[in-house]
């Protein structure tokens, strides 16, 4: 019988992530991994044991190939003929570069309730800057995980 975990036994660590130069999906499948708990062996697809990730220099991020230009994200206001498009390039001019990032990891975690809850645990900033430095965040060096991680 598979011991479950209780939700007071829950530890959640924080994550430091440097995102200069990293492949987007890439980066955004390791969150992503990371915020659902799978990364632990205490992994339960019904709850949130989940750690906190940071991630710094979001404004230095990439895409392979011609992604930033032509990659279109779709949203709806529910309105007739109320559709919205944009693409990467034009967030960037609007200076919500942290939408990239979130919107991609949004999609890789499974719809409902428990996914809005993980995806708060996701905290995103421009610089190297962060206001998380008491939570006494590791270190994880993404470019150390594999070669194909960092567009060069």
């Amino acid at each position: 019988m598979t011991p479950f975990i209780k939700k007071k036994e829950i530890k959640k660590d924080w994550y430091i992530i440097n995102a200069q130069n990293a492949a987007v999906g890439r980066l955004a499948a390791y969150i992503s991994k990371v915020l659902r708990g799978k990364n632990k062996a205490t992994y339960n697809p019904h709850m949130d044991n989940g750690d906190f990730v940071v991630v710094t220099n979001i404004d230095k991020i990439r895409f392979t190939g011609k992604k930033f230009t032509n990659k279109k994200y779709f949203k709806h206001t529910g309105h007739p003929g109320g559709i919205k498009e944009s693409t990467p390039s034009s967030l960037k001019e609007k200076n919500k570069t942290e939408q990239i990032l979130k919107l991609a990891v949004k999609r890789m975690l499974p719809g409902g309730p428990l996914a809005k809850k993980q995806l708060t645990k996701l905290k995103i900033y421009n610089g190297d800057k962060h206001p998380h430095d008491i939570q006494k965040p590791k270190i994880i060096d993404f470019e150390k995980l594999n070669k194909k991680n960092i567009i060069k």
